[in-house]
């Protein structure tokens, strides 16, 4: 997990709980009740709006996205450049044994393809297939994410909603009115810290991190389209370094 992330949850849960102890028991905010009807029922609703497999594949997904980090366009720079090198002094079939040593399941299918001689046309097609559906299960996780968020408040809602109608069935007997009207604000209080300190954060991460994965797998197309059309490795360089922004374009240079 990224700095960032990590910064972002201890500073906006550290905040809210020192929030609540500084005037009362944190303790007084723990409602079973409350607990079950936000997450049973965001649960319940994303499982009514969502097929099980896509709910379940998701976790895979999230857990890619926030704690795995891209390689640099740097990184890539470089390392195209020796692929490049390597192939205008040796030949193409020199970059098979290194195909092996790659981790990046998407680069080793590029390159492989590159070393069994297709045109450069059918590899494009086949790495642009590959990133359209890398981006499809990725706006797959953002979406069900994002579906969380809006269920929370919702569910807290409905929660203050039960709260209320026990509350004022029970107007007559005084010591019912405080856990009725407990249950009532309590789980509005949860689905607003789900929706806006967990599920809303995160797919915004989630997005945030898909478009960065997929400057990096563009990038690799490029470079790899570039080197299985023989271009020579200063043209290679210049085509990858137009995906950095200026400021690091200047000092990759």
């Amino acid at each position: 997990m990224d700095l960032a992330t990590i910064l972002g949850i201890v500073l906006s849960f550290g905040l809210v709980v020192a929030a609540i102890m500084s005037g009362s028991s944190l303790f007084i905010f723990i409602d079973g009740a409350s607990m079950a009807i936000v997450l049973g029922g965001t649960t319940g609703a994303l499982l009514v709006n969502y097929p099980l497999g896509k709910v379940l594949s998701v976790t895979g997904v999230i857990k890619k996205t926030l704690f795995s980090k891209s390689e640099s366009p740097s990184t890539i720079i470089e390392q195209f450049m020796d692929y490049a090198n390597r192939a205008r002094r040796e030949g193409i079939l020199s970059l098979e044994p290194i195909i092996k040593e790659i981790d990046d399941a998407y680069l080793r299918k590029g390159l492989q393809l590159t070393v069994d001689g297709l045109e450069p046309a059918a590899i494009q097609e086949i790495m642009e297939t590959e990133i359209a559906n890398i981006e499809g299960r990725h706006e797959n996780g953002y979406d069900i994410v994002k579906a969380l968020g809006e269920y929370a408040p919702a569910l807290g809602m409905i929660g203050t909603v039960i709260g209320l109608v026990q509350m004022l069935q029970t107007m007559n007997d005084p010591s019912s009115i405080g856990p009725a009207m407990a249950v009532a604000l309590i789980t509005t209080f949860y689905g607003a810290i789900l929706a806006n300190l967990v599920f809303n954060p995160m797919a915004g991460k989630l997005k945030s991190r898909s478009k960065d994965e997929i400057l990096i797998k563009e990038m690799q197309m490029e470079g790899i389209l570039a080197i299985s059309k023989g271009e020579n490795p200063r043209i290679i360089q210049e085509k990858l370094s137009s995906f950095q922004p200026p400021r690091e374009r200047k000092s990759s240079d």
